[in-house]
């Protein structure tokens, strides 16, 4: 992927936490690197602290980006955030980006925590990482509507949408200005045909799609209850989830460069967390090299 040089491509896929052999999940990681992937990104899960599987994938790899997307703000406390990130940034300097994110009422909720007016969360849990010396350029924010792009903006390295189409990409970037980074999630199937693609892809955008935070971004997109309805109707689909031979998939990527996009996160879909799809992200690297 040489020829990206503004266009960094990079891979989100749960694997990374949900791989039960770290042998397994260095390999791929290493595969990764090697197929010119900028960073690595996977959820921080909902455990108190930062997973170690990110320490473990940035020890044994030598420039491959590695980033939570998200870690919750609800569940790692911004000393062991803050602890973490400067342990990595010492021995591995410029790899370690601090993924941040309030989550969903649902899940947070349902883990331990207390989901109450996240955007004030998100404001204190800043202001201690700026106390305890890490600096708005190590982070990025989870961010969908205005005010978070703004926090992203103003407080953090940029924002990191997920489950997105790239007309929000095209918005996000209005509202974070030129400098600040854009690394969008864009979950993708590797499928020709119609049918079989959309299927494996409402068996993701179905869960998503009874999140508050996922459908009232829509819905300021200008997408209907029709249209969030049933995992999402086919045009809601096709929007948010690239889907057909390689080519068709690299071409609904370049629409959220084109719409304003430093770095694209890809996540394959039509596999169990468990497992590494390393045919896809193979032929991904070839298709956008």
């Amino acid at each position: 992927m040489g020829g990206m040089a503004q266009r960094l491509v990079s891979v989100w896929q749960p694997f990374f936490l949900a791989g039960k052999d770290p042998d397994a999940v260095l390999d791929a990681a290493v595969e990764l690197e090697e197929l010119g992937y900028h960073r690595l990104w996977f959820s921080g899960g909902f455990d108190p602290g930062v997973p170690a599987r990110f320490r473990e994938i940035l020890d044994g790899t030598k420039r491959l980006g590695v980033a939570p997307g998200i870690l919750s703000i609800w569940h790692a406390n911004p000393a062991d955030a803050a602890a973490f990130t400067r342990a990595a940034e010492q021995d591995h300097p410029g790899r370690f980006l601090l993924g941040l994110g309030a989550s969903h009422a649902v899940l947070v909720d349902n883990t331990g925590g207390q989901y109450r007016k996240p955007y004030s969360r998100m404001v204190e849990y800043l202001d201690a990482l700026d106390a305890a010396g890490i600096a708005p350029e190590q982070r990025v924010l989870a961010a969908l509507g205005p005010r978070m792009l703004e926090l992203s903006r103003d407080r953090a390295r940029g924002a990191h949408p997920y489950f997105v189409p790239a007309e929000h990409t095209e918005q996000a970037r209005a509202a974070l200005g030129s400098e600040a980074l854009l690394a969008p999630e864009v979950a993708v199937v590797l499928e020709a045909d119609a049918d079989r693609a959309r299927a494996v892809a409402r068996e993701y955008t179905t869960g998503y799609l009874t999140l508050p935070n996922y459908t009232n971004n829509l819905r300021r997109l200008g997408w209907t209850d029709e249209d969030l309805a049933g995992g999402g109707s086919d045009r809601l689909v096709d929007a948010l989830i690239p889907w057909g031979t390689p080519a068709q998939v690299a071409e609904g990527i370049e629409k959220h460069f084109r719409a304003g996009a430093d770095e694209v996160t890809i996540q394959v879909l039509g596999v169990d967390a468990k497992t590494f799809p390393a045919d896809a992200f193979r032929a991904l690297a070839a298709a956008l090299g």
